[in-house]
């Protein structure tokens, strides 16, 4: 297949909604991470997602939507707190765990009888779905288990020659995906962490809890909460803050890159650490000096882990960041992405 790229014009746009009208594949940005888009009630192009990606079958995914009335086209029980959130965070990086309406094949919800929804807020998918005229199935268009894709390039390094278009719509602005809220169960919980805060989401509906345990039956009804996602090829091993330095020691035969957070107190620089390889005291030790911001950290964190494969490190070290706000879902894709295994 002779994947495109092309940049995100109202012609381009127009074609890829052409695409997914055809039961083709996409590659389009949203306001989270790039998504890999079809016709989310089509089944045979909802399969050809699973075929580009290698994605495990039962891993539900993401349908979205242009306009929040298209919410009860695909969930048969929509509470009333389901729109005061869509009121709230609509358009926006919130995902709805609901039960499904027939008409959302069990493809594309993994088997399940739930469906989780979305209204993306980037112009470009919102243009992609009022154009195409049809809800779409969009997981991270990446392959399964990589970090998520926030440019084109990131796409294209994944998944040219298997998907039929990708449209350059720039990096996207959050860079870590939806917040998935379950709303079949009371209270509501948190399958995923993302960029909607738990805190927001309390500020609205008052108690809403975390999930506890990637095994348990709420896990199933969310993406990324049942296998390792979001993984460079590299290992990834999460320190405490200020401990890099010392934990460097243990790898002194190996490439080696770091993540910290800000101006740093240990003697991480990039030049100390080349001067140590030349002398013969162990190869390069590559820092990537990660913002303060945790917006801006999470919209860097998929590039950061992406441009440390790109310079061939074998292991990632990554100071780890409190757990409030953002924080809370950028710790979780890193906890993922340290993962060796699925969780089950």
């Amino acid at each position: 297949m002779r994947t495109e790229i092309l940049p995100a014009t109202e012609e381009h746009i127009a074609r890829a909604a052409e695409v997914i009208r055809a039961g083709g594949l996409v590659a389009f940005p949203t306001e989270t991470v790039y998504g890999l888009g079809a016709d989310a009630l089509n089944e045979e192009a909802v399969r050809k997602i699973f075929l580009a990606k290698e994605r495990p079958p039962d891993d539900p995914l993401i349908v979205h939507i242009a306009f929040a009335q298209q919410l009860a086209q695909l969930a048969r029980q929509v509470p009333q707190r389901a729109w005061d959130l869509a009121e709230k965070f609509w358009p926006g990086p919130l995902t709805l765990v609901l039960p499904k309406t027939d008409r959302v094949p069990a493809v594309t919800t993994g088997g399940l009888d739930t469906v989780a929804v979305r209204m993306p807020s980037h112009p470009v998918a919102k243009r992609l779905m009022e154009l195409s005229a049809v809800p779409i199935a969009a997981p991270s268009a990446n392959r399964f288990g990589r970090p998520s894709s926030t440019t084109a390039q990131h796409v294209w390094e994944d998944l040219a020659g298997r998907i039929d278009l990708i449209v350059d719509g720039g990096p996207t602005p959050i860079g870590v995906e939806s917040t998935v809220l379950d709303l079949t169960q009371e209270p509501p919980m948190v399958l995923r962490p993302g960029g909607v805060t738990l805190e927001e989401l309390r500020k609205v509906v008052g108690e809403v809890h975390l999930l506890s345990s990637c095994s348990s039956e709420a896990a199933k009804r969310s993406p990324g909460t049942r296998w390792r996602h979001y993984a460079p090829r590299a290992k990834v091993l999460l320190v405490e803050q200020g401990t890099a330095e010392a934990v460097l020691e243990r790898f002194r035969s190996v490439r080696v890159g770091v993540l910290v957070r800000g101006p740093h107190p240990h003697p991480l620089s990039r030049p100390q650490r080349r001067e140590r390889g030349e002398r013969g005291e162990g190869p390069e030790v590559i820092v990537i000096q990660m913002p303060r911001s945790l917006r801006e950290y999470a919209r860097r964190l998929f590039a950061a882990l992406r441009e440390l494969d790109a310079q061939g490190v074998e292991v990632i070290v990554v100071e780890k960041l409190e757990e409030r706000g953002l924080g809370r879902a950028i710790m979780d894709r890193l906890r993922r992405a340290s993962s060796s295994e699925r969780e089950a």
